[in-house]
């Protein structure tokens, strides 16, 4: 894509970001490109309902939550009150996994936090073409799976070390992650705002679509995939016992 002309006029976006560091630190990179102005800053969501009226904004840089608040609803809302709003997910949740789902509830972009700084300007100018954007890993994988035609072939692929993960539904994916952090019935149903019963109902149901058989054995999936999805490999190798990873928000 070519250089952005000296005298267009600057993509206005508000930043949704929990961490403050982060927060600040993404802010000033993006105030320091020649095309881009961070018209606003918060860190939850109530506060960016707000801003978005105040602001006039025409992109949203938000993160990804599990547990507490619900980015994917909230996307989901926003889509509808303002589609003209562009919505770029920057989240440390595997791509893999997660784009698709954010791009379903509005999504326009995905990259992780793990990506060169500079892949969030590129993805932000890409979107305001009108593309979407996604790493090219993503893209690479996504473009030789539509050739693929072998059952066989399509089996293979969707064996991936999800383990059947891309099954469940959003609200199914919160409560399995939770899980996998440590949280409990009672604590999971507090941190979403429903009741005990509803979560063991969403247990019952996640148990049944990765074909586990105990509640034992759920939870023990669930934080080995937590452990393997958020520890770098070499942690995972060398160290043989590892305490559970709790997160927020990513």
């Amino acid at each position: 894509m070519s250089a952005p002309e000296k005298h267009s006029v600057k993509t206005r976006i508000l930043v949704l970001e929990e961490h403050p560091l982060l927060r600040y630190g993404v802010a000033h990179f993006f105030n320091s490109q020649p095309d881009m102005i961070v018209c606003g800053e918060t860190d939850n969501i109530r506060d960016a309902r707000h801003k978005l009226q105040e602001c006039k904004p025409h992109l949203l840089l938000t993160a990804l939550r599990l547990g507490t608040g619900d980015s994917l609803e909230f996307l989901k809302a926003l889509k509808s009150e303002h589609p003209a709003l562009l919505i770029l997910v920057y989240s440390a949740f595997e791509e893999t996994i997660f784009a698709e789902r954010a791009f379903r509830a509005g999504a326009d972009g995905y990259v992780m936090k793990k990506a060169p700084k500079e892949e969030l300007v590129t993805a932000i100018r890409e979107i305001m073409t009108g593309n979407i954007y996604v790493s090219h890993d993503v893209a690479m994988r996504a473009f030789k799976k539509s050739l693929e035609t072998r059952p066989d072939q399509q089996q293979h692929q969707s064996a991936h070390p999800s383990i059947g993960i891309e099954k469940l539904s959003d609200r199914e994916t919160h409560i399995f992650f939770l899980l996998g952090s440590g949280l409990g019935n009672t604590q999971i149903a507090h941190s979403l705002n429903l009741s005990v019963k509803t979560i063991e109902s969403h247990r019952e149901n996640i148990k049944h679509k990765l074909d586990l058989t105990c509640s034992r054995e759920l939870v023990a999936c669930a934080k080995k995939y937590v452990e393997v999805t958020f520890v770098p490999p070499s942690n995972v190798i060398s160290r043989s016992k590892k305490k559970v990873l709790r997160f927020p928000a990513a």
